[in-house]
């Protein structure tokens, strides 16, 4: 077994006007985590993690879990519309405050960690 593999938080909007919207938000995460895992990362995609349970429980159930796990990553990389929601801004701050660095393309996270699929 090599080096440990470094786990990597995706952080974009999530919520939308519809389910539609929605949806798009949450394949465009999809999208850039199999994007970090084909860098040879771990991707961690809370979009996809409770998509369906939208009023099982209180919003804040997975917003604080989310907030949870993303402390116990190695990084953030962000989907190119991360400035358009609340929650990613937050999980910038939470980033920020821990030191976890935050990356906007697969390449500079290549670039920090080094290139795990090579």
């Amino acid at each position: 077994m090599g080096e440990e593999m470094k786990v990597i938080y995706i952080a974009g909007p999530y919520r939308g006007e519809n389910a539609w919207e929605r949806e798009k938000n949450v394949r465009r995460a999809e999208l850039l985590a199999f994007e970090v895992w084909r860098a040879g990362f771990v991707a961690i995609c809370p979009h996809t993690n409770t998509r369906y349970f939208d009023g099982a429980l209180p919003d804040h159930v997975w917003l604080d879990g989310d907030i949870a796990i993303l402390k116990r990553c190695d990084g953030v990389i962000l989907t190119h519309d991360w400035e358009r929601s609340s929650g990613a801004h937050a999980e910038v701050e939470v980033a920020n405050s821990m030191c976890i660095p935050i990356f906007y393309t697969i390449h500079e996270m290549q670039d920090f960690f080094g290139r795990a699929s090579d």
